[in-house]
């Protein structure tokens, strides 16, 4: 779905207050008795205040009437959790306007909003169960006594994760955006102005942007992490220029990673195939698009395990566990994880050009695309990060 922000403006208090409470009362229902609704709202109107509001939020579809059910109840839909979150970071004075949609994908939109003093950043909304996670059955544990709010669980999983991850990177000096706020399934980041990898025709270096993407492999487990998805989808390359004394222009090139759901740690129990799937994404991205090989063999997995947490390196999978993304969350998270590679192995196929272009054919991108392709954020479809936002944004009403 696209986020649409117009109807925020219009939402009174009694209306914010209503779908808070449907958002509360799906913690234990799939469908939210009126009765409930009306409870846990309190509006000073009533039963006819919070029908008023009820009929409001469901013309603009923030909640949604289910036919056929056995009683009188509403189900909180994408959209009004959208609405949350973006009411929530208002709030907190992170988002003040929100842009255009800058990206949509299989399991996430990229939106551009702005704080209080206009400064552009990037809103992640998290949609799991879009398209890729779709054949995942709902006898899952992750999925048991949540039916169809589960994707918006494992969407909440995911975008938590993410942004501890990120707090947890950044502070240890990993080149990752830095997270300015995180609500239900949203993350707000600081905008990159750079390019994906998958973007780049040529590089003057090969070898040392080569190089320097498996140091970073390496560096990651040093600190108990696997990216799990480090790919050209995922590395974003900025731009560094310099200019020295004699007035010369040096430009130097810096990768950035993005997209941290599927990171785990070197202990998890598949963490050998997700090792060597990102040092083999990187080997294989180079031979084809730059015809580079290394001449060294590796990394490999056992090497990089003998040297977790050597030299005093702080095990970031450990600060992520105690940062309250606790192991029954990662394990619900993990298992759907899982699901979705195995989809993606039996759909895919191994020709990295038809991949592309299934890609392209499953993502929900109206806008076309121009002469020099989309730019990549996130693994998903885009225009250009410094494109100018829409004159008209749309300010958040608190």
């Amino acid at each position: 779905m696209k986020l649409d922000t117009r109807a925020l403006r219009h939402l009174a208090a009694e209306d914010w207050r209503v779908l808070t409470a449907v958002e509360l009362g799906s913690k234990n229902h799939e469908i939210v008795p009126t009765a409930l609704i009306e409870r846990i709202a309190r509006l000073r109107g009533g039963a006819s205040g919070v029908h008023k509001s009820i009929s409001a939020l469901a013309k603009v579809g923030l909640i949604a009437r289910v036919k056929e059910a056995k009683y009188d109840g509403y189900r909180l839909t994408y959209g009004g959790l959208d609405y949350l979150a973006l009411h929530t970071h208002s709030s907190k004075k992170v988002v003040y306007s929100v842009g255009s949609r800058i990206g949509v994908g299989k399991e996430s939109d990229i939106m551009v909003v702005a704080d209080h003093t206009g400064t552009q950043q990037v809103l992640k909304i998290h949609r799991l169960g879009r398209i890729s996670f779709r054949t995942v059955k709902s006898n899952r544990d992750y999925l048991r006594n949540k039916s169809s709010g589960s994707w918006m669980y494992l969407s909440r999983l995911a975008a938590m994760k993410e942004y501890a991850f990120m707090q947890a990177l950044r502070e240890e000096g990993f080149p990752v955006p830095e997270p300015l706020g995180q609500s239900r399934h949203t993350i707000v980041m600081t905008l990159i102005d750079a390019h994906p990898l998958r973007q780049i025709s040529e590089v003057p270096d090969p070898a040392a942007l080569y190089s320097e993407l498996i140091s970073l492999i390496l560096r990651l487990a040093e600190h108990g992490l696997i990216h799990g998805d480090f790919n050209e989808f995922n590395i974003l390359i900025k731009e560094n220029k310099t200019t020295n004394e004699a007035g010369e222009d040096t430009i130097t090139l810096e990768p950035v990673v993005i997209d941290f759901p599927q990171m785990v740690s070197m202990e998890h129990v598949n963490a050998e195939m997700y090792f060597d799937r990102d040092v083999n994404c990187i080997k294989r991205f180079f031979q084809r698009r730059f015809h580079f090989t290394s001449t060294q063999p590796g990394p490999f997995f056992k090497d990089a395990k003998k040297r977790v947490g050597k030299g005093g390196k702080t095990r970031l999978d450990a600060t992520v566990e105690a940062s309250g993304f606790t192991k029954k969350m990662l394990k619900d998270l993990d298992a759907a994880i899982r699901e979705k590679g195995e989809t993606r192995t039996d759909q895919n196929s191994d020709d990295d050009d038809d991949e592309d272009e299934e890609d392209e054919e499953e993502t929900e991108d109206d806008a076309s695309e121009d002469e020099a392709g989309p730019v990549v954020i996130g693994g998903i479809e885009t225009t250009d990060a410094s494109e100018e936002v829409n004159d008209s944004m749309a300010e958040l009403k608190v």
